[in-house]
């Protein structure tokens, strides 16, 4: 059920994309959706999961409608979640129309940070924040600065804000080429 639900959405944005007016890099992407039987828990609400799964598609909508997506994938460049988190005030039930809002915060030297939202008629139900990378279809870590130069920006210009670089540096994992040992000390 999930591969169908995450197929149909991602082929609905697909087909949307190109009728939506295009959006400046740091503009706010906003895409509608309902809730859908297959969104729900044992609860009868949207499962936590499936949020972090929503939001994946207006992050692709910002690429697409900004005209990156295209000009990333000639450079072999794809965008990956590095970490994220999310705080759920409201939950969304069965049927129930909500639109997701994403901006990008800022960059440090190494990612794009993103905020992204849940809203019903104006209020907030949940709330997420993104650190993304930038991976090479042949391997290794694109830069900032390439990501910049094909984007158009100057990073350097859209700092976050201090809770954020303090909130990457908390979650963060040592690098996937160093030890990560799992002790509960």
């Amino acid at each position: 059920m999930d591969i169908l639900r995450r197929s149909l959405r991602l082929l609905q944005l697909n087909l949307t994309a190109g009728r939506r007016p295009p959006l400046d890099l740091h503009d706010v992407a906003v895409i509608e959706g309902r809730v859908w039987p297959t969104d729900l828990d044992e609860l009868r609400h949207v499962n936590n999961g499936v949020y972090l799964s929503m939001m994946d598609l207006p992050r692709l909508d910002l690429l697409m409608r900004s005209g990156l997506w295209p000009r990333f994938r000639a450079a072999g460049i794809y965008p990956v979640v590095a970490s994220q988190t999310i705080t759920y005030r409201k939950s969304l039930q069965l049927w129930q129309r909500f639109r997701i809002e994403t901006r990008i915060v800022g960059y440090d030297d190494r990612a794009v940070y993103l905020e992204q939202r849940f809203v019903v008629d104006g209020e907030v139900y949940a709330r997420g924040f993104v650190k993304g990378r930038f991976l090479r279809r042949t391997g290794g870590v694109a830069t900032i600065e390439e990501v910049g130069r094909l984007a158009g920006i100057d990073p350097a210009l859209h700092p976050i804000p201090e809770w954020m670089r303090s909130w990457s540096e908390h979650v963060a994992l040592p690098s996937s080429r160093a030890e990560a040992p799992s002790r509960w000390d």
